[in-house]
């Protein structure tokens, strides 16, 4: 096999893994690099629409997620300050989808998932500890420069994936924007012992409020909730624990002592994406392509629906099954996609539930949320949603020769 047959793949998050794992069972070789010592465990995606759950089982990833994490398909929206509660599920869409639920996990859990499907694939090589400092390509192939645990190291491929998050060196080294805002407040991610549902909240749960807004989900099939919030940006993060337990007490005051915090991760907030997915041989995918405010779960959902499509087409002009223009089109759709539905859709959750005091907006966002409880046709429209977040399979051009990259 040549280096021009090969991948390297940057990250080992949810969307390298799984990207990796797309292409080596489609019989390329693939290395992956990661910066950390291992998968990181700190509070971050946790939910999986239905729709991007059929390319987990593709994959052979769905059985041992399910087993680890749960489906689930109730949700339910409470304004705090009038205590209104709307409930739905997503029964409404059995028989329109094998997957009519959603999947809970943790990303890392999903990672850890995904490397032990890897460890199976002799085409595969990961390596941890490697921090990345250079990108360099020309038109036969890539080159990265790393440190790693012994010092300084070179990888060769033909092809390079960014999928290192959004402060993405791979991004940053072939010099592209990360065009968007970041959004003036922090969103605090804390994993609780705290059993919601004795409570009377539901594994899904949207509190609507200006000042108590949370989004609260039930996280393993024991007692482990997530609760995230907003706060203000200039208070001091190691206060974080004090400020949990008093919105805790206003939240959910019966269960003032019954709980224990796990963990928690204080972060910033951004609709940001990257000016092109594709610099000849490089492309970008997940966190390191776009980022997303976490309000409605479509961070890592559309990184997965990034890598679906990439590992497929990738896959296709490595063996010369396409031209490398089928890479392109991967990158238009898939940044058209963020910025015409993702980011779109994310912002506005977040408007809805932490940042509308205006009553006239409040009693219009009401009347939207009572239509999915009372209009079938409105909720299968509305979960629908997420199904537009994927892309087209690839179709693949005839084979073309590789035009010059660089």
């Amino acid at each position: 096999m040549t280096c021009a047959e090969t991948v390297t793949i940057v990250g080992a998050g949810p969307v390298g893994l799984i990207a990796a794992l797309g292409l080596a069972k489609s019989g390329v070789s693939v290395t992956v690099l990661e910066r950390a010592n291992g998968i990181i465990e700190s509070p971050r995606a946790i939910t999986y629409h239905w729709s991007c759950l059929e390319g987990l089982s593709e994959l052979g990833l769905l059985d041992d997620a399910l087993r680890v994490g749960f489906s689930k398909q109730d949700y339910s929206y409470i304004e705090f300050a009038t205590g209104e509660r709307i409930d739905f599920s997503l029964d409404v869409l059995e028989g329109l989808t094998k997957f009519p639920y959603n999947l809970h996990l943790g990303q890392h859990r999903l990672a850890e998932i995904a490397l032990r499907k890897l460890a199976a694939c002799p085409n595969v090589t990961v390596h941890w500890g490697v921090d990345v400092t250079d990108v360099k390509q020309n038109a036969e192939g890539v080159s990265v420069d790393a440190i790693g645990p012994d010092g300084k190291v070179e990888f060769r491929s033909g092809w390079l994936v960014g999928a290192d998050g959004a402060g993405s060196t791979v991004r940053s080294k072939i010099g592209l924007e990360f065009d968007g805002i970041t959004w003036p407040k922090r969103f605090v991610a804390a994993n609780l012992r705290l059993d919601f549902a004795k409570y009377g909240f539901a594994r899904t749960t949207f509190l609507i409020d200006s000042t108590y807004g949370a989004i609260i989900v039930k996280l393993d099939q024991k007692d482990l909730w997530r609760c995230t919030y907003s706060e203000d940006l200039n208070l001091p993060e190691e206060s974080i624990p004090e400020r949990l337990r008093k919105f805790l007490e206003v939240i959910v005051p019966a269960a003032k002592d019954d709980y224990a915090l796990d963990a928690y991760s204080p972060y910033r907030m951004h609709q940001r994406a990257a000016s092109t997915f594709r610099v000849g041989r490089v492309l970008l995918a997940g966190d390191a392509a776009h980022a997303t405010n976490p309000s409605g779960g479509y961070g890592l959902v559309g990184g997965l629906f990034d890598v679906y499509a990439l590992y497929k087409a990738l896959a296709a002009v490595v063996q010369g099954r396409a031209g490398d223009e089928t890479l392109d089109r991967y990158a238009e759709d898939r940044r058209r996609v963020f910025l015409e539905i993702v980011s779109p859709a994310a912002s506005e959750t977040k408007r809805m539930i932490f940042d509308t005091s205006d009553p006239v907006q409040r009693a219009a966002d009401m009347a939207k949320i009572r239509s999915l409880a009372t209009d079938r046709a409105t909720l299968v429209d509305r979960l629908l949603l997420t199904s537009r977040m994927s892309s087209e399979p690839v179709t693949l051009s005839r084979t073309s020769p590789q035009r010059e990259t660089i």
